[in-house]
């Protein structure tokens, strides 16, 4: 499905459940790990705090948590710590918290038992060659709620500055929790459930505890490692995350997915149904929507380090008398805006680099600065802008929980190998030459020389490089050139007789 401007891609990472040994092993595993090392900060560790969703800060943290880590090393030793603490330990004339009072910490093998069964999340999917960090403390997103069933606590998002309203909302959840049957655990409260009825937040945490009595007993029966539960899909997760009042409409197009669409929305909120809308052009739906309004366009390049983002005027060149500058302005305008969205669609983290249309006046630059400040206020990812430096580039940063709708799309090419880019010919003739420069220092009555190339080097070494392909041949004797298309630009192989 291609989703149109509404429908950005900006959920929260993928909830899964899974279920596994815990077990010092060489072996990895990309969703649950035995033991083994994924990276320098998961370490198979057990974290005992919610999943890190922008969307789930609280006021006030439950510091009761656990750490364990396996350390799966040659001698097959288990190190780890835990990290038994309360915020009611006391604090010194400084503020500081006094840590004499702490007991004797336990040992890895003293919190799990090889061959034990814990249920774990993937609290951050595997970014690049970053693997998934995992985490035993649970966290299921629901429309207003978080459940969190391993941590007794009671919160509200920070995001909810209305003292008023996050008053009103702690008084209800509170009260939710007292007359539901909530077997453990705790709850937030999600921005969106600001001004939501009671009701509505008592139906969501019901559904929410079923969703975990669920998961409970599926495991039970489930032999580990195996996935237990998973979270609803990229386009119903967005919906549930993302979808407002805002949301002037949303474009599908795909009939199966506008049908589970429709069903989800009318589910969910019933009113937001009519502005699902089919797209039924046959112009591809995100390359009617990636021209700027004055005709200007934007190039994005991803790459390991940083998104570099490029703005061109394209077909805009101002109207009537207008000043240089002030078109300039305009386009820049536009494309500020149209930046944070595509950031949100696209998914996109880390180091963000805009490399706008210069502007002279100093005046224009802050304005334009602003005007992406306040586009970016929407995002629910975290972002921090710098203002422009003196190239005249704008560096941003975003938090990155998954991986960018690009890597989730897409796979490296395999002949290039996500370079972009593949050695010319010419450089290939020059790799040929030293290569063959090396083995004649070890070659003894060679009689029959024959090179093995692609059709493209080989016709480079018989025309404009002929000069190199005589320095190869005053090397290893006489050659014979064997043109093979099935073989890589840049490979080649000598074979003596």
């Amino acid at each position: 499905m291609d989703a149109a401007p509404a429908a950005a891609a900006e959920a929260e990472s993928e909830v899964e459940v899974v279920e596994a040994v815990a077990e010092t092993s060489e072996k990895k595993e990309p969703r649950a790990t035995r033991g083994g090392r994924n990276d320098k900060r998961r370490d198979g560790r057990s974290e005992t705090r919610p999943d890190n969703r922008p969307d789930n800060r609280t006021e006030g943290r439950t510091d009761n948590r656990s750490e364990g880590r396996t350390d799966s090393r040659s001698e097959g030793r288990s190190e780890g710590r835990s990290d038994n603490r309360s915020d009611n330990r006391g604090r010194n004339g400084h503020g500081r918290r006094d840590g004499r009072d702490r007991g004797p910490q336990p040992t890895i093998s003293e919190l799990l038992r090889e061959g034990q069964e814990i249920l774990v999340q993937i609290a951050k999917e595997p970014i690049a060659r970053k693997g998934a960090r995992i985490t035993s403390h649970i966290a299921l997103p629901g429309r207003f709620l978080v459940y969190m069933p391993t941590i007794e606590h009671l919160g509200v998002s920070r995001k909810i500055e209305s003292a008023n309203e996050r008053g009103r909302l702690r008084t209800l959840i509170q009260r939710i929790k007292q007359d539901e049957d909530v077997p453990s655990g705790g709850f937030i409260v999600r921005t969106a459930g600001v001004g939501i009825s009671e009701e509505d937040l008592r139906q969501d945490a019901k559904y929410l505890v079923r969703t975990w009595q669920d998961i409970k007993k599926t495991s039970e029966k489930a032999k580990s490692p195996a996935m237990v539960h998973q979270d609803l899909d990229l386009v119903q997760r967005l919906l549930r995350d993302q979808l407002s009042d805002d949301f002037t409409a949303i474009r599908v197009d795909s009939e199966e997915e506008y049908s589970r669409t429709v069903e989800f929305i009318n589910r969910m909120q019933p009113r937001m149904v009519k502005r699902v809308k089919l797209y039924t052009r046959e112009e591809p739906i995100l390359d009617a929507y990636m021209w700027l309004k004055s005709g200007g366009y934007l190039v994005i390049n991803q790459t390991e380090a940083l998104v570099a983002i490029d703005v061109n005027t394209g077909k805009f060149v101002g109207k009537g008398n207008a000043r240089l500058e002030d078109t300039i302005t305009k386009t820049n305008m536009e494309a500020v805006d149209e930046i944070a969205r595509q950031i949100r669609l696209r998914d996109l983290g880390g180091i963000i680099v805009l490399d706008l249309i210069d502007m002279e006046d100093r005046r224009n630059r802050h304005k334009v600065s602003q005007a992406l400040q306040e586009a970016l206020q929407h995002d629910k990812s975290p972002t921090k802008v710098l203002s422009f430096n003196d190239f005249g580039l704008i560096i941003m940063t975003r938090k990155r929980v998954k991986q960018s709708l690009e890597r989730t799309m897409c796979a490296p090419c395999e002949y290039c190998e996500g370079a972009g880019w593949v050695k010319s010919p010419t450089t290939i003739c020059y790799e040929i030459l030293s290569e063959a420069r090396r083995l004649s220092k070890h070659l003894d009555d060679v009689r029959q020389t024959t090179l093995r190339v692609h059709p493209d080097v080989a016709k480079a070494l018989r025309s404009s490089e002929r000069s190199v392909l005589e320095e190869i041949e005053a090397y290893v004797g006489n050659v014979d050139l064997a043109s093979d298309p099935t073989i890589h630009q840049a490979q080649f192989d000598f074979a003596f007789i």
